[in-house]
């Protein structure tokens, strides 16, 4: 099988980058759609506007209705058809770009992606993660090519809440196990080829550079500056995880992942936290060393990620172990990245790994 390895045509990244949109956008197109939610509209809409006036680009903006699901993907291409735009521009979160990388696939047009969050991997590739109207896992939408342009402003970034900073590290720090285990299988990727020795290494990176400015980033962050760390971990969250899973393979933690959306009580947790405990609960389902174990519980206990069920707020209850194996079973549903680790993985595999991942994060905390 081939060896592939796919990402965006440009990534731009660095203080004020928001400003510089019009010039990028140029080198696509004179009429684009903007797609953003309320939030993000008025937080940044007149610097858009003014950058893409300047550069003679003419837009039509569309707020975000807040969930990427096939009824929104639709609604906002059938306002695309109307008002005739050349290009998408997706601003703010991940369901945001997910949703505009759909909308812009759905009339063939190229696309920038601008998040105003470092809360997943999202921006940089070439899929989006559908869910129903009620936040329920729903599929992925794949696409042939990656987003032309990924604009990050990383003073935005800075400003953003903390928790969602933070989030984005639980999604960073799956990219390394889940491409160690799906090269180890030698399973496609969902770039359509096996793992490269670029894409491992850029997965690889992506781990040491959370280690080692992870908590540094967060401090700054939660006093809305930017340091170098900042900028490192933004570039880990965004980029190297977004190359690192997409060209080197995902596995059993994003699996877990969505699993846990079908249980409503988790509907309040974001993406990366849901990840974070999916990947303690991978290196379960792989006996993985005490060392490696204890080095990613420290990690997620010093910036804030989920380590047992109670932080996922799920308690002691009488039906908890029959929640716990639904979430297992979903897990393991066909289709899902949980098959391409290196071992067949069942869902009674699963329940306990969950059961042993949560008993591990307790005794870690207390």
């Amino acid at each position: 099988m081939l060896k592939v390895i796919q990402s965006p045509s440009k990534y731009i990244q660095g203080p004020d980058a928001i400003s510089d949109i019009g010039h990028y956008t140029k080198i696509l197109a004179d009429h684009v759609f903007v797609i953003a939610d309320n939030f993000v509209i008025n937080l940044i809409g007149d610097n858009v506007s003014k950058s893409l006036t300047k550069h003679e680009v003419t837009s039509h903006f569309e707020v975000f209705n807040g969930e990427c699901s096939r009824k929104e993907i639709e609604r906002l291409s059938a306002i695309l058809l109307t008002n005739q735009c050349q290009a998408v521009i997706g601003i703010g979160g991940g369901k945001t770009l997910d949703t505009a990388k759909a909308v812009a696939h759905e009339s063939k047009l190229p696309i920038i992606i601008s998040p105003t969050l470092a809360s997943t991997d999202a921006p940089t590739s070439a899929l989006s993660v559908l869910y129903t109207e009620l936040g329920k896992f729903d599929g992925y939408l794949f696409y042939p090519k990656n987003p032309d342009i990924v604009l990050v402003d990383t003073k935005i970034i800075a400003k953003s809440p903390i928790r969602l900073f933070v989030a984005g590290m639980g999604d960073a720090l799956a990219t390394y196990f889940e491409a160690r285990a799906s090269s180890t299988a030698h399973h496609q990727t969902m770039a359509g080829g096996t793992s490269s020795l670029a894409g491992l290494a850029l997965a690889k990176l992506c781990y040491d550079t959370l280690l080692a400015e992870g908590s540094k980033a967060k401090m700054a962050v939660e006093l809305g500056v930017i340091t170098p760390a900042v900028e490192n971990i933004v570039e880990a969250n965004t980029y190297l995880s977004g190359i690192g899973f997409e060209s080197a393979g995902l596995a059993a933690a994003h699996a877990i992942h969505n699993g846990f959306t079908i249980l409503e009580e988790c509907h309040h947790l974001y993406h990366g936290e849901k990840v974070a405990f999916g990947t303690l609960t991978q290196l379960m389902l792989e006996n993985s060393p005490n060392e490696e174990l204890e080095t990613v519980l420290d990690f997620c206990v010093q910036v804030g990620l989920p380590v047992t069920l109670e932080q996922l707020g799920l308690r002691d209850s009488e039906n908890l172990h029959q929640k716990i194996m639904q979430v297992a079973t979903a897990s393991c549903a066909e289709g899902e990245t949980i098959h391409n680790m290196p071992f067949i993985v069942t869902p009674d595999q699963v329940y306990a790994a969950i059961l042993a991942a949560d008993q591990m994060g307790k005794d870690w905390l207390y």
